[in-house]
């Protein structure tokens, strides 16, 4: 099965999406925002959500009076995203391999969209050539993925946990299936290009990752995200057995007390570097 190593990593980490839902839809917001605009979805539209996770992107897109589908591989996100948007068409399923017209009673659609949703496939030119064969003739592509370089996304705080590991994770391997895969600029285009898409631009756009909430410094929720995440896991496991759990809550203050010192202006936050893609089917 296509993408079944996702499937399974996904089965764990769509609930911690699902459990800090707010946290990421606040500190990912300007890339939902970019996505939206350079998706130029008007009314009636018919718009393919890919990787729709908890459903931000369907809910903005039913805002704007579209037709919003979405698919997802991860069962949990998919149940928080049929709640949060009724009124769209939700599957589980791999975009790589699904009949992606199918929930859309076999009509193509005009907008095909992705907020991070898109950098995990097996084999992404099958993907977009799947994805490519569900758009209308000059259906508009859109979506945002991490770039490569510094990301403090995938750095700040985490190393305070990494250093304290036996075997911390590796370093994400830009070269496989995962949120870095789409860093580079020319295996995008080489990626579109194959899969059929034309008019293929991508845009250097760097958002703002602010972890403030309701006016809080943004700490707890940083904290939150990196004790969820891989690393954290990890870490929670191996530290709390070897230290007690005591000596686990000294290293998750040492690693809040990080966290204190990387605000800026009080808050964290810091810069996420992405591309924005576009293209035409």
């Amino acid at each position: 099965m296509a993408n079944e190593e996702q499937q399974q990593a996904w089965t764990v980490q769509g609930t911690d999406w699902v459990d800090n839902a707010a946290i990421f839809d606040a500190v990912l917001a300007p890339f939902a925002d970019a996505v939206i605009h350079a998706a130029d979805i008007a009314p009636a539209t018919r718009v393919l959500d890919i990787g729709c996770g908890s459903g931000t992107l369907l809910q903005h897109t039913a805002a704007l009076g579209a037709v919003p589908f979405g698919i997802d591989i991860s069962e949990t996100m998919i149940d928080a995203a049929r709640r949060r948007a009724p009124e769209a068409a939700v599957t589980l399923g791999d975009a790589q391999t699904a009949d992606l017209r199918e929930p859309n009673g076999g009509a193509s659609f005009d907008r095909i969209i992705s907020r991070f949703g898109v950098m995990f496939f097996d084999d992404p030119v099958a993907a977009f050539a799947n994805i490519h064969r569900a758009a209308a003739p000059g259906a508009r592509l859109a979506f945002v993925c991490w770039r490569e370089g510094d990301n403090p996304m995938f750095a700040a705080g985490i190393d305070v946990l990494a250093a304290r590991l036996e075997s911390p994770p590796p370093a994400l391997d830009p070269s496989a299936p995962g949120p870095l895969a789409f860093g580079n600029a020319e295996r995008v285009r080489a990626v579109l290009a194959d899969a059929g898409w034309k008019d293929i631009a991508l845009e250097a756009f760097d958002g703002v990752c602010d972890f403030s909430i309701d006016g809080s410094d943004g700490v707890e929720e940083r904290l939150a995200l990196i004790l969820a995440n891989r690393t954290g896991q990890q870490a929670r496991t191996e530290l709390e057995a070897r230290l007690g759990p005591d000596g686990w809550a000294g290293v998750v203050e040492e690693l809040r007390e990080e966290l204190r010192r990387l605000r800026v202006d009080g808050v964290v936050k810091f810069p996420g570097r992405t591309w924005l893609v576009t293209a035409i089917a």
